[in-house]
């Protein structure tokens, strides 16, 4: 594979151009082009399996399958069968033989997700394939050779599982030849825009793409993202549902997110953050864009000009929910993750229910 190919695979498969991103690209050129054992570490949803796909895809076993398995949701008393694979008659309703996914994966590569999650005597038995390279099927007497990279990922600190006796120290070892951590999206904000472009590329043509403004991306590089690149992912393609051609706003993202994305802002000093935590956020807070002010008299101006502010994003969210679902308060609901009783208590706060129904007739006519 040439540098150019190689350099263009990467940027398709992992989005952005962040000093974390060019790092990881760096790293992974390597890793593909060896056959020792690596071991990916990163929180959940941030694309540890799309790394591992990256390394099989540039590696010279790409042309040979690449079988992924997550640890985590094999019942334990099938997971050496899975694996390693058993022979007929073995076990009750073991009534044909199975090639375990070491097996199927021979000559390219199996990806061990959430290798944290794997039963402690089955560590052992992975360990002594990884070093002999031999595997032996459930009811079975035959060794069996196989070519297989390992990859495996884990949301975990594996230092503490280790201590806790829950994962053993030499499996740690003979995984992490080559260790590679993925960083979270709150690391690397500036890669936030290429990836709502690459999401919007996936959804569904026939209808008009959501149009993100520049203050909707702003918006979502102050939010934490405690659910990573899935998180934007479903963001996008919520987007793409309630907002088909049409502008959002940082006050839509508000919605989209089902959070509280009014961090304050980076350059504020320490009275201005003060003044912010002192204001009761809602789960429906928009990014303020206010600024701050030193004077004790317009701080507290500022707080409750912030809680009526809050309010009436809340209520025109209300409207916007029951507006998409046509009146229908449960769906409203589900819609902008709050209780059924929780929407009917604030439609009655905010005494919007004629004028939703009003706003909906409207739509409907138009």
């Amino acid at each position: 594979m040439t540098d150019v190919n190689l350099e263009t695979l990467l940027a398709e498969k992992l989005i952005g151009d962040s000093p974390k991103m060019q790092q990881l690209r760096t790293i992974i050129k390597f890793a593909g082009h060896c056959n020792s054992s690596i071991m990916i570490t990163g929180p959940s949803g941030s694309g540890k399996e799309v790394v591992a796909e990256a390394i099989h895809a540039i590696s010279d076993r790409r042309h040979a399958p690449n079988i992924a398995v997550n640890c985590g949701a094999l019942p334990e008393q099938l997971i050496e069968s899975e694996l390693f694979g058993h022979e007929k008659g073995s076990f009750t309703g073991a009534i044909n033989q199975h090639v375990g996914l070491f097996e199927q994966a021979d000559s390219g590569t199996i990806f061990l997700d959430e290798i944290g999650d794997m039963p402690i005597n089955m560590q052992v038995k992975l360990l002594r394939v990884l070093e002999t390279r031999i595997v032996n099927r459930v009811g079975g007497n035959r060794n069996i050779g196989v070519d297989v990279r390992v990859i495996a990922a884990t949301h975990k600190h594996l230092g503490e599982c280790i201590a806790s006796k829950s994962f053993r120290e030499d499996l740690y070892y003979r995984l992490c030849v080559v260790p590679i951590e993925v960083p979270a999206l709150n690391e690397r904000t500036e890669d936030i825009p290429a990836l709502v472009a690459h999401f919007l590329k996936n959804q569904d043509e026939r209808k008009p793409f959501p149009i993100f403004t520049a203050e909707a991306l702003t918006a979502m590089q102050s939010y934490d993202w405690p659910g990573n690149v899935r998180e934007l992912r479903n963001v996008v393609e919520r987007a793409s549902v309630f907002f088909s051609g049409e502008q959002i706003s940082a006050n839509d993202v508000a919605m989209l997110v089902q959070s509280d994305i009014a961090p304050v802002p980076h350059n504020s000093d320490t009275k201005a953050s003060a003044s912010t935590e002192q204001a009761p956020m809602t789960q429906t807070a928009a990014v303020s864009t206010e600024p701050h002010t030193s004077n004790l008299t317009h701080q507290d101006n500022n707080i409750q000009d912030l809680n009526e502010h809050l309010q009436s994003e809340e209520r025109r969210i209300i409207l916007k929910a029951l507006e998409i679902s046509h009146g229908v308060v449960s769906s409203a609901a589900r819609s902008i993750n709050i209780k059924r009783t929780t929407m009917i208590d604030k439609m009655r706060k905010y005494n919007i229910s004629w004028q939703a129904e009003q706003r909906i007739a409207t739509q409907i006519a138009a």
